[in-house]
């Protein structure tokens, strides 16, 4: 499957973006979905997943109340909303599938296929 992300931009604190990763290839339905992180310098962060269906999701403490995934399996889409953004949220923002019934892992190796990353920079 392909993976394409956009949405990133440039927003000041405590702004609001939504993030979009399209599907293509494959049928959509048949993969979880995620959304990692990477800065500078960082390693690549886990943020949130999602089941097949949409009926289950995990987030990462870091980012829990903050930000909301979603999917639209019409759509092939997964969306992540960001909201109360800060400085550290900076980084280049992807969407990972892997296999349903996955488990939503945390770790990157566990995630077959990868978007190519959208940036989100958020000043201060």
């Amino acid at each position: 499957v392909q993976l394409q992300a956009s949405g990133g931009g440039l927003v000041q604190t405590g702004g609001s973006l939504r993030l979009s990763c399209v599907a293509s290839g494959r049928t959509f339905s048949n993969y979880d979905m995620a959304w990692f992180r990477q800065a500078p310098g960082k390693a690549r962060e886990f943020l949130a997943a999602i089941t097949w269906s949409g009926g289950g999701t995990k987030y990462a403490n870091s980012v829990k109340g903050r930000f909301t995934i979603s999917r639209e399996n019409a759509k092939n889409t997964v969306y992540l909303q960001l909201n109360s953004l800060k400085p550290e949220d900076t980084a280049v923002y992807y969407c990972a599938a892997a296999t349903r019934y996955s488990g939503l892992p945390s770790t990157a190796y566990q995630y077959n296929y990868w978007g190519q990353g959208t940036q989100v920079t958020v000043s201060s």
